[in-house]
């Protein structure tokens, strides 16, 4: 699939923009660029452009946000700083504008391949290739929604093109209705995507060239995670949990992608991030990248997890990771001896050129020293953004939660299958919830997962609130409290037309 990333440039939307600007990029674009079957899967292809940097994203709003770091300030001015200390002043802050702009951009270009499939599909002569593309941008449509969702609570619901101006008249959405979208979204892409990867194209098989797009069972894996995402506690804020009792919902998902036989539980925990082992059976969906394109569609993602310092000290090029964003303590100590996960997701210090002896650590996952781009951030490396044990450990979680299972044969046996993998031995007997979470921690560490889990638990303001106490040496993090589950509108969007949204309650 790594051809879709060659993008259209008259799809490209400057990543500088700072507001919802929704308007078609021109009459050429919306009027005659979709005039064959091949402009539709262009058109198609373009919407991934906005996918790219989306681990970057769940490092820096996810990862740096929980207890999995303590990327305090170390004497420079870090956008990673008022994200880690909860800042009540981060509507000026970077990430947030990367994060609504280009989940907007990416709606944008769904909308667009939608509603010309809608106005002149009889183009794409081909019924199942039509069919297929309308599913592929209702999934991504439904992905920006639910990464907009779980970052901000409410917003803007547009799911049709429209004019600046018009987009500057429409307001936050409820939750609930956001979710509606998602749902309806992700339904349809799971009864028409297709199922696997194959040699010649079908109604239900991608050719081996167009695998890493999205499977129905991709997006039955993202519809459960939704499902139980929409399940978790209100914390009486206009955020992603409504209090609903969806895991049999999401169970009933997690176990038709179980027992479809498609994905398989490695036996080998690094095998799973082999740069020679890509698209392997533990995979459900990727985002796929290449490097040596132009425009660049390489992953930036490995090279920001490592300090510019420790590239130096290999002989590599720098990736413009600067400096270290340092891992807690408390993730550090929660790794068993022997547990190979921590020797393969962690580096535990380095020395410099310059002979300084680094002895705080970073994360290191996905970064492959002998694959280091000559050419910054422009890493080949996929990032799996679902897999296996994703959902069997979150099948644990559902049946926790009341979902039919047992304790036993599901719960405490998928645990202990995960914890063997990694080297340890020592059946663990009924797994608590939060036990449940310490381990999808050291599994999921990198990948973006641990504040979205801790949220979806219940247990974020007893995990965060003890983590602060006991992690903040240097008493820079303020204290936490359920305001800062989401993070605030954008400044540049309140500023668009004042008075339309509301700022998310305890920020600036």
């Amino acid at each position: 699939m790594r051809n879709i990333l060659i993008i259209l440039a008259i799809f490209i939307i400057s990543s500088c923009k700072t507001d919802l600007d929704l308007q078609p990029v021109s009459s050429v674009t919306t009027d005659n660029f979709f005039a064959n079957s091949n402009d539709f899967v262009q058109g198609t292809n373009a919407i991934y452009n906005d996918l790219l940097r989306y681990p970057d994203r769940l490092y820096n709003l996810s990862e740096t946000r929980s207890d999995n770091l303590y990327a305090v300030s170390d004497g420079g001015v870090r956008d990673w700083e008022g994200v880690n200390d909860f800042y009540n002043d981060l509507s000026t802050n970077a990430y947030m504008s990367e994060a609504w702009v280009t989940n907007y951009n990416g709606i944008f270009r769904a909308n667009l391949v939608l509603e010309n499939l809608a106005d002149r599909g009889n183009l794409v002569t081909d019924t199942i290739l039509r069919t297929r593309l309308q599913a592929e941008a209702k999934f991504l449509r439904a992905f920006f929604y639910f990464d907009l969702v779980r970052l901000f609570g409410k917003v803007p619901l547009i799911n049709k093109t429209v004019l600046a101006a018009e987009a500057a008249t429409i307001g936050r959405s409820p939750v609930s209705a956001i979710y509606d979208l998602i749902i309806s979204d992700l339904k349809y892409a799971a009864d028409h995507l297709p199922s696997t990867n194959g040699t010649t194209s079908s109604a239900d098989t991608y050719t081996t060239a167009d695998r890493g797009r999205p499977t129905k069972y991709a997006a039955k894996g993202i519809l459960a995670l939704v499902y139980m995402t929409r399940s978790a506690p209100t914390y009486s804020i206009e955020g992603p949990g409504l209090g609903l009792n969806e895991w049999q919902q999401a169970a009933d998902l997690l176990n038709e992608i179980i027992n479809s036989g498609n994905y398989t539980f490695l036996p080998s925990f690094t095998d799973i991030f082999s740069y020679s082992n890509e698209y392997n059976k533990e995979v459900v969906y990727n985002i796929d990248y290449t490097s040596g394109a132009s425009p660049s569609v390489g992953a930036s993602y490995p090279g920001i997890l490592v300090p510019d310092t420790y590239f130096s000290a290999i002989s590599k090029n720098t990736q413009g990771g600067l400096t270290i964003r340092p891992v807690s303590t408390d993730l550090l100590n929660s790794f068993e001896a022997g547990d190979i996960r921590k020797t393969f997701t962690i580096q535990t210090g380095y020395t410099n050129t310059n002979g300084q002896v680094e002895t705080r650590s970073f994360l290191k996952k996905y970064v492959d020293i002998t694959k280091v781009p000559t050419v910054t951030q422009d890493w080949s490396i996929n990032f799996i953004v679902l897999r296996y044990t994703d959902l069997l450990l979150l099948k644990a979680e559902c049946v926790l939660h009341g979902a039919s299972g047992s304790q036993g044969a599901d719960v405490d046996a998928i645990v202990n299958q995960v914890r063997v993998r990694a080297g340890l031995t020592g059946d663990k007997a009924n797994v608590t919830l939060a036990e449940l979470m310490e381990e999808r921690r050291k599994e999921f560490a990198a990948e973006g997962t641990r504040w979205h889990d801790l949220v979806r638990s219940g247990l974020i303001t007893s995990i965060i609130s003890a983590w602060i106490t006991s992690e903040d040496v240097q008493n820079k993090i303020q204290a936490f409290t359920p305001d800062y589950i989401i993070y605030p509108v954008p400044k540049s969007q309140l500023d668009i037309a004042p008075g339309l949204y509301t700022q998310n309650n305890g920020y600036n």
